[in-house]
């Protein structure tokens, strides 16, 4: 199997020596995505709620990309820079996934995120899998 990296200018570039997303097989594995607007280079507010909804979408576009979609995520990791900020977190969070068919997920607070971040979210899908 050769893994193939997924790039799009309708996501933020990675800020360091990484990529944007990765395919192996069937599965996608998404880097963690920044709240950044990639029209602007900038962060997309500065509420939770703001941040948590700018690093969805960039997931949503990366996945797009590869041909897929947030119906298609199995597992993402949420990194927090503050675990006070979790029930809001999940009020956007909740918005981007079937409430029937959820991915798995993990939430943790951490100590800091690259440029002062919120919220940092990284995700697993399966390419094409069209979930139900």
């Amino acid at each position: 199997m050769q893994r193939s990296k997924i790039h799009t200018a309708a996501a933020p570039a990675a800020i360091g020596p990484y990529v944007q997303a990765n395919v192996f097989g069937d599965l996608i594995f998404v880097s963690g995505q920044l709240p950044i607007d990639p029209a602007t280079g900038e962060f997309a507010g500065d509420t939770i709620e703001a941040q948590t909804d700018r690093s969805l979408k960039n997931i949503a576009a990366i996945l797009e990309a590869a041909g897929a979609s947030m119906k298609d995520v199995l597992k993402t990791s949420v990194f927090l820079s503050d675990i006070e900020h979790f029930a809001a977190m999940n009020a956007v969070y909740a918005g981007f996934f079937d409430a029937d068919a959820p991915p798995a997920r993990s939430a943790v607070e951490v100590a800091r995120l690259p440029k002062g971040a919120l919220v940092e979210i990284e995700a697993i899908a399966c390419a094409g899998s069209s979930r139900k």
